[in-house]
């Protein structure tokens, strides 16, 4: 079968991350497209991350005149679960223009999980609500045998009723389930991404071009086993799933050989869940020289000096923790399942071993009152991360965060971009207190980082207590 195989973040939809300018391509995607190529169809690929828009996408349609489209989300990339209205619109044009020019149309992703009717009755043949890469597999298989066959007996797909006209009104409760799919285990069965497929060198010359360097990105996992009660996990839940150390070493040691980055990016929600898996990790790079900097993600609670030894022996030269909030309090009330002491004791053991520690931070959250920005402001300063990346609390479908605020929600369920930073909920404090927060915090770790004179933050945050209580939202989310 003839497939287009692609994705719907279109990175110029996003003033924020056009600013930052750190593209990757869709991994998730990319495996996919690897998986229907070795079951013999003829792929091809449309990247939207550094198209223009979605005209570009309807050339390409009329260009490849496909069979099917595949609409698939790059699941590991943290920004899709936002589900941005800007990247909605854009995936659900998509699926229209593909269903326009007589093509069958699959979809996969955050939003789609949480929304199938939508995606339904813009076009699309049928959500994919499990593992992704073997029911594309089988639904290309199943069209290539007869493009008009009803794709009931394949697992993992929520589908319209029987009979449906897409465009025509539809409810959740009017859908279609197919039995669910185990979770994929064995990841070291799946092929490595088709990075054949992808313009290497435009990704090179943007990332040269605003940083002097060039990195790619890589995933070693599925999924995350803790419970944060923020945390959406609409694609791979709380499973955790995990390649053997030899395999991603020996991708990238491949990668370094047919890409060349500089740096890779570990897109995982968690790398190296174990301190074994990680030192057997760096004994595959070294056996394979497969050195390369990167950056992960991981928790403060699995920081232990023979844990970071072994991520700065691997290559390691940055590590993000999801600190969120510098109140155990706040922590406590997140089920995060980390100490404040766990956080400082992690950023000095990263710093003692040379890996850059890096936190997210978290505003807004449900009953933070102004004492626990004030204990988070003196963690940052008592530690000084390297870097700090500022939001407040999103509230996405399918958490028991989002049931907690439901009924505070307003009319705006979704940022426009990632840089919007509106709060959802009616929290302590308006949106603006929180932006001008975020600057704060952001120019005073710059100032520490930088070793620069700090004392007139204090005279900024004394401000912003005087006039804390300006801010306070009259209706106000009761914990």
């Amino acid at each position: 079968m003839n497939v287009l195989v692609t994705h719907s973040y279109y990175l110029y939809y996003d003033p924020k991350q056009v600013q930052r300018m750190r593209p990757y391509p869709p991994l998730a995607t990319l495996i996919s497209a690897a998986l229907l190529r070795a079951e013999g169809h003829a792929v091809r690929f449309f990247d939207a991350m550094l198209a223009p828009g979605v005209e570009a996408f309807e050339q390409c349609l009329r260009e490849v005149r496909p069979a099917m489209v595949a609409i698939l989300e790059d699941n590991f990339n943290f920004l899709t679960k936002m589900c941005t209205l800007r990247m909605r619109d854009a995936a659900r044009t998509m699926v229209r223009l593909a269903r326009e020019h007589g093509c069958r149309v699959i979809v996969n992703g955050s939003d789609a999980n949480d929304n199938p009717e939508a995606y339904l009755r813009a076009g699309a043949d049928a959500v994919i609500t499990g593992s992704v890469e073997p029911a594309v597999a089988e639904l290309a298989a199943l069209w290539t045998a007869d493009r008009n066959a009803a794709p009931d007996a394949i697992r993992g797909l929520m589908l319209p009723p029987a009979g449906y006209r897409h465009g025509a009104d539809l409810r959740r409760d009017e859908l279609r389930s197919t039995p669910l799919r185990p979770a994929l285990q064995d990841l070291d069965a799946l092929p490595l991404p088709a990075w054949d497929l992808v313009d290497a060198e435009r990704y090179r010359q943007t990332w040269k071009q605003a940083h002097g360097r060039f990195s790619w990105n890589m995933v070693a996992s599925r999924g995350c086993p803790y419970g944060c009660n923020w945390c959406a996990k609409p694609v791979f839940g709380r499973r955790y799933a995990q390649r053997s150390a030899r395999s991603v070493a020996h991708e990238l040691r491949l990668l370094r050989g047919q890409i060349a980055p500089d740096h890779v990016w570990f897109a995982d929600d968690i790398f190296g869940l174990t301190h074994s898996w990680i030192r057997d990790f760096a004994d595959e790079v070294t056996r394979l020289d497969a050195r390369t900097p990167f950056t992960m993600q991981s928790r403060a609670n699995l920081m232990t000096d023979e844990c970071v030894a072994a991520l700065r022996e691997a290559g390691a030269e940055e590590v993000w923790l999801g600190v969120e909030s510098g109140s155990q309090r706040v922590l406590d009330a997140m089920e995060k399942g980390t100490r404040v002491e766990q956080i400082r004791s992690a950023t000095r053991t990263l710093k003692r071993h040379g890996v850059r520690a890096c936190w997210f931070i978290q505003l807004g959250y449900l009953g933070e009152d102004w004492d626990d920005l004030v204990r988070t402001r003196e963690v940052i300063r008592e530690e000084q991360p390297d870097d700090i990346g500022v939001s407040v609390s999103y509230p996405l479908p399918g958490t028991r965060f989002h049931e907690m605020v439901r009924q505070h929600l307003g009319a705006k369920r979704n940022w426009e971009h990632t840089g919007d930073l509106d709060m959802l909920f009616h929290g302590t404090y308006t949106a603006d207190f929180y932006r001008m927060l975020r600057d704060l915090l952001h120019d005073e770790t710059n100032a520490l980082a930088a070793a620069a004179d700090t004392s007139r933050f204090d005279a900024a945050w004394a401000e912003l207590e005087r006039s804390e209580g300006s801010f306070r939202n009259p209706v106000t989310a009761d914990a």
